[in-house]
Protein backbone atom coordinates (compact mmCIF):
# COMPACT_ATOMS: atom_id res chain seq x y z
CA UNK A 1 0.00 0.00 0.00
CA UNK A 2 0.94 3.69 -0.82
CA UNK A 3 1.25 5.73 2.27
CA UNK A 4 0.43 9.50 2.33
CA UNK A 5 1.03 12.04 5.58
CA UNK A 6 -2.42 13.13 5.10
CA UNK A 7 -4.48 10.24 5.19
CA UNK A 8 -2.83 8.76 8.55
CA UNK A 9 -3.91 5.13 8.96
CA UNK A 10 -5.91 3.83 11.72
CA UNK A 11 -3.36 0.98 12.28
CA UNK A 12 -0.57 3.64 13.06
CA UNK A 13 -3.41 4.93 15.98
CA UNK A 14 -3.30 1.32 17.94
CA UNK A 15 0.41 1.21 19.80
CA UNK A 16 1.73 -1.40 21.90
CA UNK A 17 1.16 -0.77 25.35
CA UNK A 18 2.90 1.67 27.15
CA UNK A 19 1.00 2.87 30.61
CA UNK A 20 -2.71 4.09 30.99
CA UNK A 21 -4.58 5.14 27.50
CA UNK A 22 -8.20 5.50 26.62
CA UNK A 23 -9.34 2.69 25.09
CA UNK A 24 -7.25 -0.89 25.20
CA UNK A 25 -7.30 -3.79 23.17
CA UNK A 26 -6.57 -7.43 23.57
CA UNK A 27 -6.52 -10.79 21.65
CA UNK A 28 -8.28 -13.86 23.04
CA UNK A 29 -8.06 -16.57 19.99
CA UNK A 30 -9.93 -18.97 21.75
CA UNK A 31 -11.37 -22.04 19.00
CA UNK A 32 -11.11 -25.18 20.41
CA UNK A 33 -14.36 -25.49 22.01
CA UNK A 34 -16.03 -23.97 19.45
CA UNK A 35 -19.85 -26.00 18.16
CA UNK A 36 -18.78 -25.93 14.85
CA UNK A 37 -15.14 -26.29 13.20
CA UNK A 38 -13.67 -22.59 13.34
CA UNK A 39 -10.76 -20.57 12.83
CA UNK A 40 -11.27 -17.86 15.15
CA UNK A 41 -7.94 -17.71 16.22
CA UNK A 42 -6.62 -16.18 13.64
CA UNK A 43 -8.81 -13.16 13.69
CA UNK A 44 -7.39 -10.92 16.50
CA UNK A 45 -4.44 -10.31 13.85
CA UNK A 46 -6.45 -10.34 11.23
CA UNK A 47 -8.60 -7.46 12.46
CA UNK A 48 -5.51 -5.64 12.97
CA UNK A 49 -4.31 -5.89 9.80
CA UNK A 50 -7.35 -4.77 8.99
CA UNK A 51 -6.92 -0.99 10.70
CA UNK A 52 -4.49 -0.54 7.86
CA UNK A 53 -7.61 -0.20 5.81
CA UNK A 54 -8.99 2.45 7.38
CA UNK A 55 -8.32 6.00 8.28
CA UNK A 56 -8.60 7.89 12.02
CA UNK A 57 -11.80 10.35 10.52
CA UNK A 58 -15.06 9.51 11.47
CA UNK A 59 -16.35 12.16 8.64
CA UNK A 60 -20.25 12.22 9.88
CA UNK A 61 -19.55 13.08 13.52
CA UNK A 62 -16.49 15.25 12.83
CA UNK A 63 -13.85 13.21 14.89
CA UNK A 64 -10.48 12.19 14.34
CA UNK A 65 -9.72 9.11 17.09
CA UNK A 66 -6.44 10.30 17.36
CA UNK A 67 -8.01 12.37 19.91
CA UNK A 68 -8.43 8.90 21.76
CA UNK A 69 -5.32 7.46 23.35
CA UNK A 70 -5.17 3.58 21.94
CA UNK A 71 -3.29 0.87 23.21
CA UNK A 72 -2.56 -2.80 21.81
CA UNK A 73 -1.87 -5.24 25.50
CA UNK A 74 -1.10 -8.14 22.94
CA UNK A 75 -2.77 -11.70 23.12
CA UNK A 76 -3.86 -14.08 25.71
CA UNK A 77 -1.67 -17.36 25.48
CA UNK A 78 -3.77 -21.00 24.83
CA UNK A 79 -7.10 -19.14 26.34
CA UNK A 80 -8.87 -22.20 25.35
CA UNK A 81 -8.37 -24.40 29.05
CA UNK A 82 -9.56 -23.34 32.71
CA UNK A 83 -6.04 -21.93 33.16
CA UNK A 84 -6.31 -19.93 29.61
CA UNK A 85 -9.24 -18.34 30.55
CA UNK A 86 -7.60 -16.82 34.15
CA UNK A 87 -5.40 -15.46 31.59
CA UNK A 88 -8.22 -14.35 29.99
CA UNK A 89 -9.63 -12.57 33.14
CA UNK A 90 -6.48 -11.69 34.29
CA UNK A 91 -5.36 -9.67 31.10
CA UNK A 92 -8.74 -8.01 31.26
CA UNK A 93 -8.42 -6.97 34.41
CA UNK A 94 -5.52 -4.98 33.71
CA UNK A 95 -6.37 -3.37 30.60
CA UNK A 96 -9.68 -3.01 32.40
CA UNK A 97 -7.50 -0.84 35.19
CA UNK A 98 -5.54 1.05 32.34
CA UNK A 99 -8.25 2.01 30.10
CA UNK A 100 -11.61 4.27 30.14
CA UNK A 101 -13.03 1.15 27.60
CA UNK A 102 -11.75 -1.94 27.15
CA UNK A 103 -12.07 -4.45 23.92
CA UNK A 104 -11.54 -7.78 23.74
CA UNK A 105 -11.15 -9.38 20.28
CA UNK A 106 -12.08 -12.74 19.63
CA UNK A 107 -11.94 -15.33 19.08
CA UNK A 108 -15.36 -17.79 19.66
CA UNK A 109 -18.07 -16.49 21.63
CA UNK A 110 -16.44 -18.62 24.34
CA UNK A 111 -14.34 -15.53 25.24
CA UNK A 112 -17.00 -13.76 26.46
CA UNK A 113 -17.40 -15.48 29.92
CA UNK A 114 -13.32 -15.17 30.80
CA UNK A 115 -13.34 -11.32 29.58
CA UNK A 116 -16.50 -10.23 31.28
CA UNK A 117 -15.57 -12.27 34.33
CA UNK A 118 -12.09 -10.13 34.41
CA UNK A 119 -13.08 -6.63 33.06
CA UNK A 120 -15.60 -6.88 36.49
CA UNK A 121 -12.69 -7.89 38.69
CA UNK A 122 -14.11 -11.67 39.51
CA UNK A 123 -17.45 -9.93 41.41
CA UNK A 124 -20.47 -10.05 38.57
CA UNK A 125 -23.29 -8.78 41.07
CA UNK A 126 -23.27 -4.93 39.52
CA UNK A 127 -22.85 -6.19 36.29
CA UNK A 128 -24.75 -5.54 33.08
CA UNK A 129 -24.48 -7.13 30.21
CA UNK A 130 -25.87 -6.39 26.45
CA UNK A 131 -25.29 -9.01 23.84
CA UNK A 132 -25.88 -8.27 20.01
CA UNK A 133 -26.08 -11.95 19.08
CA UNK A 134 -28.23 -14.08 17.04
CA UNK A 135 -28.36 -16.55 20.01
CA UNK A 136 -28.99 -16.92 23.61
CA UNK A 137 -25.69 -18.86 24.21
CA UNK A 138 -27.64 -20.51 27.51
CA UNK A 139 -26.18 -23.91 26.44
CA UNK A 140 -25.13 -26.57 29.14
CA UNK A 141 -21.34 -27.46 28.92
CA UNK A 142 -18.46 -25.08 28.20
CA UNK A 143 -18.69 -23.98 24.45
CA UNK A 144 -18.90 -20.45 22.08
CA UNK A 145 -22.72 -21.64 23.16
CA UNK A 146 -22.41 -21.10 26.89
CA UNK A 147 -21.02 -18.03 27.63
CA UNK A 148 -24.39 -16.32 29.08
CA UNK A 149 -24.95 -18.67 31.16
CA UNK A 150 -21.66 -19.38 32.89
CA UNK A 151 -21.68 -15.55 33.74
CA UNK A 152 -24.81 -15.72 35.17
CA UNK A 153 -23.86 -18.83 36.86
CA UNK A 154 -20.86 -16.90 38.26
CA UNK A 155 -23.01 -13.84 39.81
CA UNK A 156 -24.44 -12.06 37.01
CA UNK A 157 -27.81 -10.91 37.26
CA UNK A 158 -29.87 -12.22 35.02
CA UNK A 159 -32.54 -9.32 35.13
CA UNK A 160 -30.09 -7.15 34.17
CA UNK A 161 -29.13 -8.81 30.68
CA UNK A 162 -30.66 -7.68 27.32
CA UNK A 163 -29.92 -9.24 24.58
CA UNK A 164 -30.64 -8.12 20.78
CA UNK A 165 -31.13 -9.23 17.62
CA UNK A 166 -32.01 -13.02 18.53
CA UNK A 167 -32.97 -14.46 14.91
CA UNK A 168 -35.55 -16.63 13.82
CA UNK A 169 -34.70 -20.84 13.79
CA UNK A 170 -31.22 -19.56 15.17
CA UNK A 171 -32.74 -21.03 18.67
CA UNK A 172 -34.77 -24.14 20.61
CA UNK A 173 -37.81 -24.01 22.18
CA UNK A 174 -35.93 -24.90 25.37
CA UNK A 175 -33.15 -21.93 25.53
CA UNK A 176 -35.91 -19.91 24.73
CA UNK A 177 -37.76 -20.80 27.49
CA UNK A 178 -34.47 -20.71 29.76
CA UNK A 179 -33.82 -17.17 28.84
CA UNK A 180 -37.45 -16.38 30.04
CA UNK A 181 -37.53 -18.46 33.22
CA UNK A 182 -34.58 -15.96 34.15
CA UNK A 183 -35.85 -12.71 33.12
CA UNK A 184 -33.31 -12.06 30.34
CA UNK A 185 -35.03 -9.09 28.26
CA UNK A 186 -34.54 -10.20 24.47
CA UNK A 187 -35.22 -7.30 21.71
CA UNK A 188 -35.41 -10.28 18.84
CA UNK A 189 -34.07 -8.81 15.21
CA UNK A 190 -38.00 -8.31 14.00
CA UNK A 191 -37.95 -5.69 16.56
CA UNK A 192 -35.39 -3.62 14.56
CA UNK A 193 -37.36 -3.94 11.71
CA UNK A 194 -39.50 -1.19 13.20
CA UNK A 195 -37.49 0.68 15.64
CA UNK A 196 -34.26 2.79 15.42
CA UNK A 197 -31.06 1.59 16.56
CA UNK A 198 -31.26 4.48 19.34
CA UNK A 199 -34.19 3.68 20.47
CA UNK A 200 -33.65 -0.21 21.18
CA UNK A 201 -30.14 0.95 22.32
CA UNK A 202 -31.56 3.55 25.00
CA UNK A 203 -33.96 0.08 25.82
CA UNK A 204 -31.25 -1.80 26.56
CA UNK A 205 -29.15 0.62 28.77
CA UNK A 206 -32.12 1.45 30.89
CA UNK A 207 -32.21 -2.04 31.91
CA UNK A 208 -28.69 -3.37 31.80
CA UNK A 209 -27.97 -0.25 34.22
CA UNK A 210 -30.20 -1.10 36.87
CA UNK A 211 -28.51 -0.90 40.49
CA UNK A 212 -25.49 -1.60 38.69
CA UNK A 213 -22.10 0.18 38.16
CA UNK A 214 -21.15 -1.09 34.39
CA UNK A 215 -21.82 -2.75 31.61
CA UNK A 216 -20.22 -5.48 29.35
CA UNK A 217 -21.18 -5.52 25.33
CA UNK A 218 -20.46 -8.51 23.40
CA UNK A 219 -20.59 -7.81 19.97
CA UNK A 220 -21.31 -11.26 18.17
CA UNK A 221 -20.75 -10.39 14.63
CA UNK A 222 -23.32 -13.56 13.54
CA UNK A 223 -26.05 -11.05 14.73
CA UNK A 224 -25.65 -10.14 10.99
CA UNK A 225 -27.07 -10.74 7.68
CA UNK A 226 -24.45 -13.67 6.31
CA UNK A 227 -24.55 -12.02 3.04
CA UNK A 228 -22.36 -9.34 4.86
CA UNK A 229 -20.53 -11.45 7.27
CA UNK A 230 -19.58 -14.66 5.08
CA UNK A 231 -17.06 -15.29 7.81
CA UNK A 232 -19.27 -16.13 10.89
CA UNK A 233 -20.49 -20.03 10.58
CA UNK A 234 -23.39 -19.50 12.42
CA UNK A 235 -24.58 -16.01 11.04
CA UNK A 236 -27.92 -16.37 8.91
CA UNK A 237 -30.00 -14.59 6.31
CA UNK A 238 -31.62 -11.30 7.41
CA UNK A 239 -29.97 -10.93 10.26
CA UNK A 240 -29.16 -6.99 10.95
CA UNK A 241 -27.14 -4.72 8.95
CA UNK A 242 -23.63 -3.84 9.00
CA UNK A 243 -24.31 -0.24 9.26
CA UNK A 244 -26.74 -1.50 12.25
CA UNK A 245 -24.18 -3.13 13.74
CA UNK A 246 -22.00 0.08 13.36
CA UNK A 247 -24.48 2.17 14.73
CA UNK A 248 -25.06 0.15 18.17
CA UNK A 249 -20.84 0.06 18.11
CA UNK A 250 -20.56 3.85 18.30
CA UNK A 251 -23.14 3.94 20.71
CA UNK A 252 -21.69 1.83 23.31
CA UNK A 253 -18.55 3.56 22.77
CA UNK A 254 -20.15 6.69 23.62
CA UNK A 255 -22.61 5.42 26.67
CA UNK A 256 -20.60 6.38 30.09
CA UNK A 257 -21.91 3.18 31.67
CA UNK A 258 -20.45 0.91 29.48
CA UNK A 259 -17.05 0.04 30.26
CA UNK A 260 -15.84 -2.65 28.15
CA UNK A 261 -16.58 -4.73 24.93
CA UNK A 262 -15.88 -8.22 22.76
CA UNK A 263 -16.32 -8.98 18.93
CA UNK A 264 -16.20 -12.28 18.78
CA UNK A 265 -17.32 -15.31 16.00
CA UNK A 266 -15.65 -14.07 13.35
CA UNK A 267 -13.72 -16.93 11.20
CA UNK A 268 -10.76 -15.11 9.49
CA UNK A 269 -9.79 -17.93 7.25
CA UNK A 270 -13.28 -18.52 5.90
CA UNK A 271 -13.62 -14.83 5.13
CA UNK A 272 -14.99 -13.96 1.61
CA UNK A 273 -11.95 -12.44 -0.62
CA UNK A 274 -12.77 -9.37 -0.15
CA UNK A 275 -12.27 -9.82 3.85
CA UNK A 276 -15.76 -8.15 4.51
CA UNK A 277 -15.89 -9.72 7.99
CA UNK A 278 -13.03 -9.21 9.24
CA UNK A 279 -12.80 -5.52 8.30
CA UNK A 280 -16.45 -4.81 9.56
CA UNK A 281 -14.86 -6.12 13.14
CA UNK A 282 -12.39 -3.96 12.58
CA UNK A 283 -15.01 -1.24 12.16
CA UNK A 284 -16.41 -2.07 15.37
CA UNK A 285 -13.90 -0.66 16.80
CA UNK A 286 -12.89 2.19 15.57
CA UNK A 287 -16.94 3.18 15.73
CA UNK A 288 -16.43 2.46 19.65
CA UNK A 289 -13.92 4.61 19.72
CA UNK A 290 -15.21 7.48 17.72
CA UNK A 291 -17.95 7.05 20.36
CA UNK A 292 -15.12 7.57 23.35
CA UNK A 293 -14.61 10.80 21.61
CA UNK A 294 -17.60 11.79 22.80
CA UNK A 295 -18.37 11.10 26.06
Amino acid sequence: MSEDALWPRAASWLVPHDGKADLGVFGVPAHKTSISKTGAHKTPAAIRKALLRYSTYNWTRRIDIRSVSANDFGDVRSPDSEEGEARTSALAATVAAKTQLAIALGGDNSVTFAAARGFFGGDLSKAGLITLDAHHDLRDGISNGSPVRRLIEAGLNPRRIVQIGIADFSNSPEYAQRAQDLGIHVIPRSELRKRSVEDVWAEAISIASIGGDGIHVDFDVDVCDRAEVPGCPAAAPGGISADELRQFAYLAGWSKLVKSLDITEVDATADSADGRTVRLAALVILEAAAGLATR
